[in-house]
């Protein structure tokens, strides 16, 4: 069983970089596992490596008693002074024990059994003191394998996965690939995998700057935020430190040279550069880009930006499935809502904020109402629903709703209405106790 040990103990702690104590510790627990599997539980044990000749040395250590009633625990005293000639009743006498070639197929694979599992606490243990101090970093690693939509990478000493949620989704690798991603987490544990790798993260965008532009890595310009839409579509917010530095211009680069090696590492994610501001109409004006912005109404205490574009702007600043505003609210951490100057100055009239109150009614279609003449509930509730039709395209169930929906509203905020509810409350108020 301990043929070669030596030489074994060496090679390991050489090819796996873990340290001999711990492969002996390893060994000695083992073996000790092995002997109290095979001749007792009750057994006290203990275990030495001698690591000058490469042998494991086994000790037990018995109780001396007049009458042995447990074998494993006890020894008698006439067999005890043949092996100590001064020892006493009560005392505790050790022994070597020999002739353990026949430990037995089940003890022996105990024995493996807890050295690899100390192996790979100890490998585990190698790996994160190798690449704790390096998480927040860029790795290089080739694709080994995928397993259930995760990406297995081999980093040169260990294997680090990418999950599903770190890919990006336009396009996948394949086997032999060569791959960068940002270390994301290294666990001291793990059953999985103890690295785990990004590419959709937005540090490993801005990692990817601080390695395309000097002037990021050397903190000129700083990237103040990131937002993406991995593979699709990203905006990170830039400042500079020296006022004759742009920091725009520094992260395009020559003929767009830095930000296009940028978007080739990540497959064509289009990457809006922005100037940082501290002032949040600033900010979003720039965040909007390319659209154009009239007006930014800021509140503060609801971290709340109301942005008015141009007509023809609209489309434009909200983006392709709402893409370009999404991304400039994750930038700036404020909700952002777009509105058209069209729709903003319907907004101020108190007529078409009456047609927004009638059930049913949203803006859009509160556009249509307004621009086809209607221009509050009021004037809606008196329409015949074969005029509201003509007006505005809707069914005839649609058209009755809304005008019985806005009738209700008229009928509840006029005078009269108002005048009969302020009698009803007094009429069903409690009548007070006079005094005598």
């Amino acid at each position: 069983m301990f043929t070669d040990l030596k030489r074994i103990i060496d090679q390991i702690s050489r090819d796996k970089g873990i340290d001999k104590s711990l492969l002996i510790d390893a060994i000695e627990e083992a073996v000790g596992s092995a002997v109290k599997k095979k001749y007792g539980s009750r057994r006290d044990i203990e275990v030495h490596y001698d690591e000058n000749v490469g042998e494991v040395e086994i000790y037990q250590f018995r109780q001396v008693v007049e009458k042995v009633e447990d074998e494993q625990t006890e020894i008698g005293f006439k067999e005890a002074r043949e092996l100590d000639p001064e020892i006493e009743i009560g005392d505790d006498l050790g022994e070597k024990m020999e002739n353990l070639a026949d430990l037995g197929r089940i003890a022996a694979q105990s024995a493996k059994q807890v050295i690899i599992h100390r192996m790979q606490d100890a490998e585990r243990q190698v790996i994160y003191d190798l690449y704790k101090d390096r998480q927040g970093e860029i790795v290089n690693g080739i694709v080994q394998r995928f397993e259930r939509g995760k990406m297995i990478v081999n980093l040169g000493r260990t294997d680090a996965v990418i999950p599903r949620s770190g890919q990006i989704p336009k396009r996948s690798f394949k086997q032999g690939d060569r791959i960068r991603a940002y270390l994301q987490e290294v666990r001291q544990d793990g059953r999985d995998s103890q690295l785990v790798l990004s590419r959709t993260c937005n540090e490993f965008l801005i990692k990817l700057f601080e390695m395309e532009v000097p002037e990021v890595a050397e903190g000129i310009v700083r990237i103040l935020g990131a937002s993406r839409d991995p593979g699709f579509r990203a905006k990170i917010a830039v400042s500079s430190t020296e006022s004759d530095v742009d920091p725009v211009g520094a992260c395009v680069g020559m003929k767009g040279s830095r930000v296009q090696n940028v978007v080739q590492e990540l497959q064509g994610e289009r990457i809006d550069i922005v100037p940082w501001s501290p002032d949040p109409a600033k900010y979003v004006y720039n965040a909007l880009a390319p659209a154009e912005v009239t007006l930014v109404i800021v509140d503060e205490e609801n971290r709340l930006l109301l942005v008015v574009v141009p007509d023809d702007q609209l489309s434009l600043a909200i983006g392709r499935q709402g893409q370009n505003v999404r991304l400039a609210s994750r930038l700036l951490g404020w909700r952002i809502d777009v509105k058209s100057e069209k729709r903003y100055a319907n907004l101020q009239d108190e007529g078409y904020l009456t047609l927004l109150s009638v059930e049913g009614i949203d803006e859009p279609l509160a556009d249509r109402l307004f621009d086809a003449g209607i221009a509050s509930a009021e004037q809606l509730a008196g329409l015949e629903p074969e005029k509201l039709m003509e007006l505005v395209d809707m069914d005839e169930e649609k058209a009755a709703g809304l005008i019985k929906a806005a009738g209700i509203l008229d009928s509840e905020s006029s005078p009269e209405s108002e005048e009969s509810d302020e009698a009803e409350e007094i009429s069903g108020s409690p009548v007070l106790d006079q005094p005598l």
